[in-house]
């Protein structure tokens, strides 16, 4: 993948697409440092602490229903799943987190415009960065199995998936990974099969076990038992290249 801008980028909360209503956004992650420091030093000494994330971003000013105002105001005290799609193309990039938003802070420019700035820090696994396996949003209108990203070889350090569903229609309808060693003959992954969606919106966050061996070929599939005409949802999948623990 060549160099790029981040034009075209999506942001999904919630379940709710609110790309057209953020200005920017950032984005932090990592271990946190912790100074052990000796008095005999003469500089900092640091070591890895508490895995962290953070995402925050301005977003204009939008009371529409289920629009970014709608959304945000309430300051939820229960977490909220955020995925940042780095453009809409399978495979691309794409970083997610469980999250509590820890602020909704209106400013009223004197050129008039208004924005608020909100923060949603990570909660319990901090800031994850995968790929995607849905091109941004998509639409499925019956059971179908997506396409194939290649993610060179196979790992036995498990994975992790985000889910948004953004609005369903039916009776129910499941989004599962799948893997594959050939891009031919694909098989569920234990752990990657998403609570069944029977309304919308909703999001999640699952994994496997953390030694789990993930094959090369990733996909998501939808699958139904009451049969469903339309969702539309995206999906994220980090596949862990090292151990890591929760």
């Amino acid at each position: 993948m060549a160099k790029s801008s981040g034009l075209g980028d999506n942001f999904y909360v919630a379940g709710y697409d609110v790309s057209g209503d953020i200005g920017s956004i950032n984005l932090s992650g990592g271990p946190a440092t912790l100074d052990v420091t000796g008095i005999d030093k003469s500089a900092h000494e640091r070591i890895g602490g508490l895995r962290t994330g953070a995402m925050s971003w301005t977003a204009f000013f939008n009371p529409a229903i289920g629009a970014t105002h709608d959304q945000f105001s309430s300051l939820p005290r229960t977490d909220v799943i955020c995925t940042y799609m780095r453009g809409t193309t399978l495979g691309n990039p794409a970083a997610a987190q469980v999250s509590k938003q820890i602020n909704y802070d209106g400013t009223r420019g004197n050129s008039g415009e208004f924005t608020f700035a909100i923060e949603a820090q990570c909660n319990g696994f901090g800031l994850e960065w995968g790929q995607q396996l849905t091109a941004g949003k998509r639409v499925d209108t019956a059971a179908t199995n997506g396409t194939g990203i290649d993610t060179t070889a196979s790992a036995a350090f498990g994975a992790q998936a985000y889910l948004q569903a953004f609005a369903f229609t039916g009776t129910d309808v499941t989004v599962k990974i799948q893997d594959s060693a050939d891009n031919v003959s694909f098989a569920d992954v234990t752990g990657l099969a998403f609570t069944q969606i029977t309304a919308g919106p909703a999001s999640e966050r699952i994994a496997t076990a953390s030694g789990a061996t993930v094959r090369r070929y990733l996909r998501a599939v939808t699958v139904t038992t009451g049969g469903f005409s339309s969702l539309t949802f995206a999906v994220v999948l980090v596949k862990n290249a090292t151990a890591v623990s929760f």
